[in-house]
């Protein structure tokens, strides 16, 4: 675990700058949605002079199609920092930069160690279900922050370089609980689980909505049943946040458990914040251990 540290430690070294004195008396931080206002909680908790806005309601989920509203475009005004996931989950990024030339953005799945997934022919933007990538992302996003706002560099250093000793004995956990699985062959709601399964060697063998919200087609949802049929482990795996009625209708026809997977994209936006992807994603591993059984 010593040495875990010192490469931390190293890494933050490297992406923060030297001190400056602010010349404001308050830095805003501005987060795009849940899973970034997470980490943002972790990293500046404690830092006096720091206020952490989560621009979209803590229950909007992913920001698939998002449009910027005038609420939100208010907000990014008093933005020193918005801090997005990036890979082309926030469309509007553009906007939002024309709109506040002064602010600066920071893309959390921007960083080295982060090899983005396909979703067709774009980018999958869920990478923080890895934990893997979850730690890399709360390492870009601390090397970003420490550029902005050097005169707080070693407040976000430590809180960084903590919660992501956290973050490491979670992914020990969950390998720990789920590498040894008798079965692999997932069914998922939509596209969200593509980094969950390649750290944890899960195979997904179907997707029930490619679009949250849009319903397959009957062929799709034919496909679908027929693979599920001839799974070892007949289950489906919903989300919280969406309907699970198509998941529903192919259990009906196979005989398959209905589990939930949560893809850590709502909740309450304020200081319980701090531990719910951890708290979130140990649920995820106890359902996977249950179902996968």
């Amino acid at each position: 675990m010593s040495i875990l540290l010192a490469v931390l430690v190293c890494v933050f070294a490297v992406g923060c700058g030297g001190q400056t004195a602010q010349d404001k008396k308050e830095f805003t931080i501005v987060t795009s949605f849940y899973p970034m206002y997470i980490d943002v909680l972790n990293i500046t908790k404690g830092v006096e002079g720091v206020k952490v806005v989560n621009m979209t309601k803590p229950q909007t989920g992913c920001l698939h199609d998002y449009q910027l509203t005038t609420e939100d475009m208010k907000t990014l005004e008093s933005a020193d920092v918005f801090v997005v996931n990036g890979a082309g989950m926030e469309s509007f990024l553009e906007k939002a930069a024309k709109q506040n030339p002064k602010m600066k953005t920071i893309e959390a799945s921007n960083y080295k160690d982060i090899n983005l997934l396909k979703d067709g022919e774009a980018d999958n933007p869920h990478v923080w279900l890895s934990v893997t990538y979850a730690i890399a992302q709360v390492k870009a996003i601390t090397a970003g922050l420490c550029e902005a706002d050097p005169g707080h560099k070693d407040a976000y250093r430590k809180n960084a370089l903590d919660y992501c000793m956290k973050l490491e004995q979670l992914k020990e956990e969950m390998h720990g609980e789920l590498d040894k699985l008798p079965h692999k062959d997932i069914v998922t709601f939509h596209e969200a689980f593509p980094y969950l399964a390649k750290e944890f060697k899960l195979n997904i063998v179907s997707v029930i909505e490619r679009e949250p919200g849009t319903e397959p087609t009957p062929q799709e949802l034919e496909d679908t049943i027929t693979k599920v049929k001839g799974l070892a482990a007949k289950v489906l795996f919903t989300e919280p946040q969406y309907s699970p009625a198509a998941a529903e209708t192919i259990a009906r026809e196979t005989g398959a458990k209905i589990y939930q997977l949560d893809p850590v994209v709502t909740g309450e936006a304020n200081e319980s914040a701090i531990d719910a992807y951890i708290d979130t994603m140990k649920k995820n591993m106890a359902v996977l251990k249950e179902a996968l059984q």
